[in-house]
């Protein structure tokens, strides 16, 4: 009796491993340039201001490893130079191949209204003025998380932000402060904004939650031993168990083109062994047949042993 509860025990805090390991893993995302679809034109891109925006809130959460906005574009405009047929498709970027990471994060800003009422002109003297104006803002983003693997959606989230000023009111005329200048966070839209971008990381954390952590094999050393991404940045630490999955041909839908992502074939698992700021080295007990560099290697599977 007194062995098969410690054979229990041991299955138990088995299975417990990969929710541990799981909650320790920082997903690589990569934020976009937002669609701008209101009219509002100002000093600073609308598009790339609210990217930026949530690319920082985003590192400050301590929940992701957030790709350098400045790489992504490189990537980008490599891929546009690829498809344009002006270089060589070997040497170039593959179209949805974004470096390391493994979520991309799009938006699209759909509102982005102020509205005014009243007046701040009134008793004015030493260079102040008291007046009685309201200023009511209002942003509404459309959230998309993309799987940079297969192209699919996982998640379509609206969040939206809303905040208002008014009453009586001291001080110089702050009008006409624009989106991304100084000052612009005190102002209602400044503050509407900074709420739809905590919102936004809020829904992305618990969106992506239940999404299990993905790393590529940057190299193989061998039939038993690889090189993997992500390493200590990403919070892989030795011992962790990781499962490969090979990654096949491209899929493409005939009849429209639309490209359904690549058949993963699972290969076997691996246990990390030592850790680098950016990679890991990992091993299997057993021989891996054809593994390849970009093959996925995903958490949250039990590495199997003898029961005791």
């Amino acid at each position: 009796m007194r062995l098969r509860n410690l054979s229990i025990i041991s299955i138990l805090a088995a299975l417990a491993l990969p929710a541990a390991q799981a909650a320790t893993l920082k997903k690589i995302v990569a934020v976009s340039r937002f669609e701008n679809k209101t009219s509002w034109q100002g000093q600073v891109s609308l598009g790339d201001g609210m990217a930026d925006q949530l690319t920082d809130a985003l590192m400050q959460s301590g929940q992701f490893v957030v790709m350098e906005r400045q790489t992504l574009k490189d990537v980008v405009s490599e891929q546009d130079l690829a498809n344009s047929g002006r270089v060589q498709k070997a040497a170039s970027a593959q179209t949805g191949k974004l470096v390391s990471a493994q979520i991309l994060v799009k938006g699209t800003v759909t509102e982005f209204e102020s509205q005014s009422s009243g007046s701040e002109n009134g008793v004015g003297f030493g260079g102040f003025r008291i007046g009685n104006k309201k200023e009511e803002a209002h942003i509404g983003l459309m959230i998309r998380l993309i799987d940079t693997t297969t192209g699919e959606v996982l998640a379509s989230q609206r969040v939206e932000g809303k905040a208002a000023s008014g009453g009586m009111k001291v001080g110089a005329n702050v009008s006409g402060v624009q989106f991304g200048t100084a000052g612009f966070d005190k102002t209602p839209m400044g503050k509407a904004v900074q709420m739809a971008i905590d919102d936004a990381v809020s829904q992305i954390a618990a969106k992506l939650k239940d999404v299990p952590f993905q790393a590529r094999v940057i190299k193989v050393n061998s039939d038993s031993e690889l090189l993997i991404s992500g390493g200590a940045k990403t919070g892989i630490a030795e011992g962790d168990s990781f499962t490969v999955f090979s990654v096949g041909e491209s899929l493409v839908d005939p009849t429209t083109g639309e490209q359904l992502g690549s058949e993963l074939t699972k290969k076997g698992a691996i246990k990390v062994t030592s850790v680098e700021e950016k990679y890991a080295k990992a091993k299997s007990d057993s021989p891996l047949k054809d593994i390849k560099v970009g093959d996925i290697v995903k958490a949250g599977e039990v590495v199997k042993s003898a029961a005791p």
